[in-house]
This record gives C-alpha cells, structure tokens and sequence, in this order.
C-alpha cells in the first residue's frame, strides 16, 4: 500500500474518532522496518497538513476537526516516545506555538524531531504573551527561538518580540526561526519581518538547523535558499 494510501486512511480514522482503526492503519504503515522518525515525518505530518487544509477550507466540521487533532496527537505522543535518544545535545532551542490543539500538535511534532536530532528543547506550547517569551529568552539565552505553527492571529505579538530581540539586542546570538501555519502560506513573510530563518515543515527544521552552525561560537548561514510550499 502506497504511503499516500496510508495518509488517506489514516484521514478517515481520525475525522470519524475510531481509535481502534487509527491504530491499525499505523501498525500497518509501519510494518515491519518504518522508524519513529519516518512515521513522523511521513505520516503524522502530512495527515496533518491535510486536515489543517481542509478545516480552513471549511470541509470538515468541528467535531471532525476536534476528533482528528486530539486523537492523532495520542498517536504521535505514542511514536516520539520511540525516537532515538541523542548521544549529546550541545545546542538549545525554546519554543512556542499559537494557541490552538492543532497547532501544538504540529510544533510538538517539530520538538520531538529536533529534540532527537541532538538539541536541547523547552517547549512552552500554545497561548504564552509575547512579552513572556520574550522574558524566558532573555534569561535563558538560547541559540533559537522557534516559533512553529502560528495563526495570523500570532502576528502582531510575533513581530513584537522579533522587533524588540533586533532592536534592542538583549538575547546574545539567539536566531529566530518561524514555520509552518501562516508561514508556510504567505512568502516572503518572514523576511520582511526581519526573521533568521524560515522552515516549512519539522523535518526541514532539523535538517537546516542541524546544517547551521552553532550560533554562539560562529554566525549561522542565513543566506541560503529557503523553500516554501503555498498551502491552498
């Protein structure tokens, strides 16, 4: 079975709330050789993705919606919990989301991958003030802010903390990385808000923040592509 068979089954379990078939099309999807990280990135966030797309588009209702998101965050708690552990983690990484159950369930899937992949993660989730976040980087001086999944909502107190990290300087070399949700829909955005580094998915925030070099000992490549997916 094709794996975007998989994605389309695994659609119809969750928007329905049958746990017991949820779980089936998982084990299916990973028999026998597929890792954590592959059911990850290649399951759980591109079902996702289409749930995402599809309730802004208004073709689910909100019990689908409600039903989808909650139980396919068990299913992704379940599979991080299967993740390698890091032999070493020598880079730090606070983040935070927008403030719904859908959107910390895409930044969780994001913190898990990279949180594997050797970074040290404090996770702060949904609803946090601007000036809050702001506050824990000042403290905690970590080398990325990553702020995945956000509405457009999320805006105005995303460039707030953006405006005051580069106008005042108070949080050393910490570099400020956004993605998914309105980012991955408005090009060009992230830019234009003065923002280090855009991602569109967990699997490319791994693989760009771990090819980017560790911004306390040396400045971190920000020039090079970034790619983007319009989301209709």
């Amino acid at each position: 079975m094709s794996q975007q068979q998989n994605i389309e089954r695994l659609f119809e379990s969750l928007i329905t709330g049958n746990r017991d078939w949820a779980r089936r099309v998982v084990r299916d999807a990973g028999a026998p050789e597929c890792s954590a990280k592959e059911l990850l990135s290649e399951l759980f966030w591109p079902t996702h993705e289409l749930i995402e797309k599809l309730h802004r588009a208004d073709q689910i209702d909100q019990v689908a919606y409600h039903l989808s998101t909650r139980l396919l965050r068990t299913l992704v708690d379940q599979a991080s919990a299967q993740l390698p552990a890091p032999t070493s983690k020598n880079r730090t990484i606070f983040a935070a989301c927008g403030p719904s159950q859908s959107e910390e369930l895409g930044a969780q899937i994001a913190v898990d991958l990279l949180e594997s992949a050797g970074f040290e993660v404090t996770f702060a989730g949904g609803g946090v003030p601007g000036d809050e976040i702001l506050a824990q980087v000042q403290q905690r001086q970590p080398d990325y802010l990553l702020l995945f999944c956000s509405a457009p909502s999320d805006l105005p107190g995303i460039r707030e903390i953006v405006d005051q990290i580069n106008e005042i300087g108070a949080c050393g070399d910490t570099k400020i990385v956004v993605g998914g949700g309105v980012f991955n829909r408005a090009e060009g955005l992230a830019e234009e808000m003065g923002i280090s580094m855009c991602v569109t998915s967990p699997m490319e925030a791994v693989e760009k923040l771990t090819g980017a070099a560790t911004p306390k000992t040396k400045t971190a490549t920000t020039g090079a592509a970034r790619r983007r997916r319009a989301v209709a």
